[in-house]
């Protein structure tokens, strides 16, 4: 039974990864990188966002759910868990996870206030986002931050992890200077950079 258990594992990890590859394939401005996020990554962003004392967690750009697993496992229970995918394949990938935490959303991360009101979601204290803003337009880039900044609570986090440093630049004037960290067992290795919104005591 252990044997069949990690064998399915071993075959859901390798879809996923296979998943990830063709998504890069076909939407290499929406998929950031050939391969998933790395485990060191994945620890490195569930740290950098405090996600065990998170309420309310939106994640932009889940992929194929590597970065959702890890924050799932360090998410509190009672904690609420949005993740926003535009891919659909990654969105049917997703879905094959059955945490009741978990809401998986097909749909543009501009729309992340619209999301969450959706789906009746409190405004989060942590989002964290993997989609590849060096890629997209400015004026969509810009957007999108507008909406992450607007929606998250004072006090909350935005973390976003990134191989080029265009979201630091065009974020500066209205999120201010983000703590930088780099990952290098990452491949390639990865810069996350973390917001803290101020709070309303600040």
């Amino acid at each position: 039974m252990a044997n069949m258990t990690n064998l399915r594992q071993e075959r859901t990890r390798w879809n996923s990864k296979l998943a990830f590859f063709r998504g890069f394939l076909q939407h290499p401005d929406q998929v950031g990188s050939v391969v998933p996020s790395s485990k060191f990554l994945e620890q490195r962003l569930v740290d950098i966002a405090s996600i065990d004392k998170a309420r309310t967690v939106v994640e932009l750009g889940p992929g194929t759910g590597g970065t959702t697993q890890a924050i799932l496992d360090a998410l509190p229970d009672y904690a609420m868990f949005l993740a926003i995918e535009l891919n659909p394949e990654f969105v049917s990938l997703l879905e094959s996870n059955t945490d009741p935490r978990l809401i998986v959303h097909h749909g543009n991360a501009e729309q992340i206030g619209q999301a969450l009101a959706l789906y009746d979601i409190a405004r989060p204290d942590v989002v964290v986002s993997g989609i590849p803003f060096s890629t997209m337009p400015s004026n969509l880039a810009l957007r999108i931050l507008h909406s992450i900044w607007s929606c998250l609570v004072p006090g909350g986090h935005f973390v976003a992890y990134q191989f080029r440093g265009r979201v630091a630049d065009l974020g500066r004037e209205f999120l201010g200077t983000p703590e930088i960290k780099v990952e290098l067992l990452n491949v390639p290795p990865v810069r996350v950079y973390n917001w803290r919104k101020p709070s309303t005591l600040e």
